[in-house]
């Protein structure tokens, strides 16, 4: 009997886990079920991509999608629009919403709003406060969580832990990785007096100092307590010097951000468009960061993505929020980067695909091979393209890399066998589904 497919794409060059060649796939029920030559194999849909690379989906582990609470900045439809328009086919949401994300009935709230209207596959992190210490072993288990998040230095939203008691009891607590957002709250205080009239002096007030102390004092607890722990958006020389010799127990995270722009131009060119946090650092930490990807210290490209408002962004420093978006732009700037020769495709792969699966046991997602889901990125390594604004899905409505034109562009994002974007269009319905994880299958 002659197996009929629900998606059958022909003539795609394939990142494999063994390598790039060409390859007929064919998907049903949402599962890569054939890889090889297909023939004349029938299938109710045909994807001819001569031409083209296929890649296995792209997973962004850090995104700000602002739902509820900032719903005018973003929210999980025009969040998740922006991933699948970026040839994004997942992604982990944060929890510092309004209310925040911090117990059951506020995440099986987020997975409520969700249904129907995310465009992408989705989990979302609980986070970390004084109130929920003793609760979080139990609540990271709950379907749809993708984990823990811990903010050691005050950022956008009110989750902060900063207390060391409470911290070696989260991570004393639980089994699962924690992702953590690693300043240091006592140093921001002190510093805060640099914070003046001039977002330049962002990375002098978030210096690399108050990361180093966070990211140190973030280990040594992980140790003690036996805990795996995920040190997000590094930004820092010294930060990746000191997470090489901790690899058993952290994973490393940057972003696209923290890999293309340095202060100070950025700074001067973009004003608080550039401010987030962690700061974008001059070009020599830049360099490090780039030294970290290649020598294979980093596991992960996650873009932070944390929209606000122009208005919002124009109010001066340091009254204006820290964050940018990014979710749309990750796959555009990474290929980019390939396209320079700064890494290689299979090591983008590996950074955007295998590695969050890896990292994070992420059931049945981040390689191309039959049992997998049939998630796949399909992108134009050749095609020139101009990022602007006014293709983009996010609600904020701007980009910190408007007018720059980069090699290597998202053609097509294809979840659990479907075609959800296609040449810049999202047709159809929206029907992403929460992630399924190893540890609590």
């Amino acid at each position: 009997m002659t197996l009929t497919l629900d998606l059958l794409i022909r003539n795609a060059t394939c990142a494999f886990h063994a390598g790039i060649s060409p390859a007929d796939i064919g998907a049903r029920d949402g599962k890569i079920v054939a890889i090889g030559e297909l023939g004349e194999m029938a299938a109710d849909q045909v994807i001819d991509a001569t031409g083209l690379h296929l890649l296995p989906g792209v997973i962004d582990t850090q995104v700000h999608f602002r739902e509820p609470g900032n719903e005018h900045k973003e929210d999980l439809e025009t969040g998740s629009r922006a991933a699948v328009l970026g040839g994004v086919t997942a992604v982990f949401e944060m929890p510092n919403t309004s209310p925040p994300t911090s117990d059951r009935a506020a995440l099986e709230d987020k997975l409520s709003r969700a249904r129907g209207r995310m465009w992408c596959d989705h989990a979302f992190y609980l986070g970390a406060s004084p109130d929920n210490v003793d609760q979080l072993a139990e609540l990271e288990r709950l379907p749809g969580c993708c984990g823990v998040k811990i903010f050691m230095g005050s950022s956008t939203g009110t989750l902060l832990l900063d207390d060391e008691g409470d911290l070696r009891r989260v991570l004393a607590g639980g089994r699962r990785r924690v992702a953590v957002h690693a300043e240091d709250e006592a140093r921001l205080k002190a510093r805060r007096f640099i914070a003046r009239d001039s977002v330049a002096n962002h990375p002098n007030w978030r210096d690399p100092e108050c990361a180093l102390m966070a990211t140190t004092r973030l280990i040594e607890a992980a140790r003690e307590c036996r805990r795996r722990v995920h040190v997000l958006h590094v930004s820092t020389a010294a930060e990746m010097a000191f997470l090489s010799q901790h690899k058993d127990i952290a994973t490393v995270e940057v972003t696209p951000q923290h890999l293309s722009l340095a202060a100070p131009e950025c700074y001067a060119e973009l004003g608080t468009l550039a401010q987030m946090n962690p700061p974008l650092r001059d070009a020599g930490q830049r360099a490090v960061l780039w030294r970290a990807v290649v020598l294979g210290v980093v596991d992960v490209i996650g873009t932070d993505h944390a929209p606000h408002s122009r208005e919002e962004k124009a109010a001066p420093y340091p009254q204006s929020p820290s964050g940018m978006p990014g979710v749309q732009t990750l796959l555009p700037l990474m290929l980019d980067h390939v396209s320079q020769g700064r890494l290689s495709l299979l090591q983008l792969v590996d950074l955007t695909s295998a590695g969050p699966a890896r990292v994070f046991g992420i059931a049945g997602k981040g390689r191309l091979a039959v049992g997998y889901d049939a998630d796949f990125t399909l992108v134009d390594l050749k095609a020139e393209h101009v990022i602007t604004a006014a293709e983009g899905g996010s609600k904020c409505g701007w980009t910190p890399f408007e007018g720059k034109t980069v090699t290597g562009w998202p053609v097509g994002t294809v979840i659990r066998g479907r075609k959800v974007m296609w040449e810049g269009e999202v047709p159809g319905r929206a029907e992403g589904a929460p992630l399924r994880f190893l540890e609590t299958l």
